[in-house]
C-alpha cells in the first residue's frame, strides 16, 4: 500500500506571488509592507478570501515567510488555509492572487469565495 504524503500544516507563496507583493507594496507606499491573509463569512460559496497589506502582525497572528514576504494570518482564518498556497496568475485571462486551498470543497466561480 502506498503512503500519502499528508498535506503541509503551513501556507506558502508562489515566487511570482510574493513578487507582486513586493511592487503593491511599493505602490502604496510602503515597501517594508507584508501581506495579510484571511478569510470571512460570506461571498457565494460561504467563506471569502482577504488579502491586505500590513506593516505588523496582530498580536494573535501566524506569521510565516516564503520568498521573502511575510504572511501574517489569524488563527480562525488559519484552520481554513493550512495547507494552501497563495499563486498569482496574470496573462489575457489573469485573476491575480489565486488560492490553491486543499480544505476547500467547493469554490465560486470567480474563486474568491470557497466552502469547507
Amino acid at each position: 500500500m502506498a503512503r500519502v504524503k499528508p498535506e503541509p500544516l503551513t501556507i506558502s507563496i508562489s515566487e511570482q506571488a510574493a513578487d507582486h507583493v513586493r511592487v503593491f507594496a511599493q505602490q502604496a507606499g510602503d515597501p517594508d509592507a507584508h501581506l495579510r491573509v484571511g478569510v470571512k463569512g460570506g461571498g457565494c460559496s460561504g467563506l471569502t478570501y482577504v488579502l491586505d497589506l500590513a506593516a505588523e502582525p496582530s498580536e494573535n497572528d501566524k506569521v510565516i515567510e516564503d520568498h521573502g514576504v511575510k504572511l501574517f494570518v489569524d488563527r480562525k482564518s488559519y484552520v481554513f488555509l493550512a495547507g494552501t498556497t497563495l499563486e498569482y496568475s496574470g496573462g489575457l485571462n489573469g485573476k491575480g492572487f489565486v488560492f490553491n486551498n486543499p480544505n476547500a470543497k467547493t469554490t465560486c466561480g470567480c474563486g474568491t469565495s470557497f466552502s469547507v
